[in-house]
């Protein structure tokens, strides 16, 4: 009876690893590509750069060699990232700046309506 529970919680307990591991691993790669626009701007430069510069040496092979290459460490950062992060047990409902990810983000806005002023006060 005891062994049941505890393999019970051993899946609910990796259920819940692999799923913070996941989250983690979409809301870095959306920060990457939202908020660090401007680091693949100068990454996709660079890369550029790398493989006119490679083109002497490796003619066949240097943009496949330099895209492969700038994609796996984006990969691979973004990937040991949510490691860390998962594995410090950190988790993203505890993280103040990801509201929106909770549902739980307020408007910052709120809509007024040509007729709000006849129904305005039979709503409140």
């Amino acid at each position: 009876m005891e062994l049941a529970h505890k393999s019970s919680l051993g899946k609910v307990y990796s259920l819940t690893f692999v799923k913070s591991f996941l989250v983690w691993s979409f809301t870095l790669t959306v920060c990457l590509l939202v908020v660090g626009f401007p680091l693949v701007v100068l990454m996709a430069t660079v890369a550029a750069l790398g493989s006119v510069i490679l083109q002497s040496v490796l003619p066949i092979s240097a943009v496949l060699l330099v895209a492969g290459s700038v994609i796996g460490v984006n990969v691979l950062a973004i990937v040991v990232g949510a490691a860390i992060l998962t594995l410090n047990g950190v988790h993203p409902q505890e993280v103040s700046w990801l509201r929106w990810l909770h549902g739980e983000a307020k408007p910052y806005h709120s809509s007024v309506y040509a007729s709000c002023p006849l129904t305005c006060s039979v709503l409140h």
